[in-house]
């Protein structure tokens, strides 16, 4: 099939575009307001966009609290979801009222960040504490404007010593949870990793800074 996005004729019960861009990573979003209240919430729509200085971003369908949050006190945190926490991340995607904490409507344990105000999820193997650099509206062809695309700077990791070996860390004993199109999600182990060598010049991991 072959369709055009903007009459939509593709046919199906559902629009198939986030099935096709998928597996994504699930940015487990953390920020506070000016009061100290949180929310903590999953974005897809996240990843890694440098790393030189190292940056993330999510993308917020209309201005949500984790946006709204971040812009106020200019900070944010991103935990990892792992296998294991995959019900309490579904759980905090909840829509609650403003002000409402997810993590205790979840059950989680929140830990302190060491570089920013929002906390991090304790469970969670890995989080990204990070500075909100700016908003980006994302508008349309049609000059439609309903997500914003949020950018920040990590300025503080952390990692569960457990799944550091022999100086790398493996992601993949982690269990990384990912979202798929509809209602489906990925989860990754060792099993599925492979290694490729780069083309001379394409770059590698070996970045010691």
């Amino acid at each position: 099939m072959h369709y055009n996005v903007t009459a939509a004729d593709h046919g199906l019960p559902f629009d198939p575009f986030k099935a096709i861009v998928s597996p994504r990573p699930i940015g487990w979003i953390t920020s506070v307001d000016k009061d100290g209240r949180v929310n903590c919430s999953p974005y897809s729509f996240f990843n890694a966009i440098s790393d030189k200085p190292h940056m993330v971003c999510f993308g917020s369908g209309g201005r949500k609290d984790a946006l709204a949050f971040a812009e106020e006190t200019g900070e944010f945190t991103c935990s990892f979801v792992s296998w294991e926490l995959r019900d309490a991340m579904n759980a905090t995607s909840a829509p609650l009222p403003r002000g409402e904490n997810e993590m205790e409507f979840a059950g989680l344990e929140a830990a302190p960040s060491v570089f920013v105000k929002p906390p991090r999820v304790k469970a969670s193997p890995a989080a990204l504490e990070c500075k909100w650099l700016q908003t980006v509206p994302l508008t349309s062809l049609e000059g439609v404007t309903s997500y914003h695309l949020v950018i920040g700077q990590v300025v503080g990791i952390y990692i569960n010593d457990d799944f550091i070996k022999d100086g790398i860390v493996d992601t993949g004993r982690m269990h990384p949870v990912m979202r798929g199109g509809y209602d489906q999600y990925f989860q990754v182990g060792s099993e599925q990793m492979f290694k490729m060598t780069r083309p001379p010049g394409g770059g590698n991991f070996n970045e010691r800074r």
